[in-house]
């Protein structure tokens, strides 16, 4: 049973697969539903204060090579014209445009990307994790959700 928590722990850490992948894991496994969400919204949340501080200095580093810098300087001004998109249509809603980014559960949303985001945006650190961390947990739901109507749809039809 550890071990398969860990997967579910491990899986919620990955970008782009987040809670997408290790809720329906767990669900798939038949394991407790609430001890696994949390699990899940706890891996997922761990490396966010890391993304926050270090994702923009990574890409910024990145920018400076040889044969990659241009992947990277390509990332850093996507990113910047993008969230400057974004705060003129958000403005004071911006904190909550990041609930919502990290919350509906996408190819391409989670808590890497928008604290990625958040850290290009020079957002306020704690805000940034508190509406993130409010994001996951809304995703969470929904993935909790879509995995037991799934799960539970396709048991009905196998039998």
């Amino acid at each position: 049973m550890f071990l398969k928590y860990l997967i579910v722990f491990l899986i919620s850490m990955v970008p782009l697969v987040e809670l997408r992948g290790a809720i329906p894991y767990a669900v798939a496994y038949q394991l407790p539903i609430v001890p696994s969400y949390i699990v899940a919204i706890i891996g997922n949340m761990l490396p966010v204060p890391l993304i926050y501080f270090f994702g923009r200095r990574f890409l910024e580093w990145g920018a400076k090579l040889k044969w990659v810098g241009g992947f990277f300087r390509w990332c850093l001004e996507r990113g910047e014209k993008a969230g400057a998109k974004l705060e003129s249509k958000a403005g004071v809603g911006l904190y909550v445009a990041l609930l919502l980014f990290v919350g509906i559960p996408i190819p391409g949303t989670g808590a890497w990307s928008g604290t990625l985001a958040a850290s290009l945006l020079n957002m306020d650190f704690k805000k940034s994790v508190l509406y993130v961390m409010l994001g996951v947990l809304l995703a969470g739901v929904i993935m909790l959700v879509l995995s037991l109507l799934g799960f539970y749809s396709y048991t009905s039809l196998a039998n």
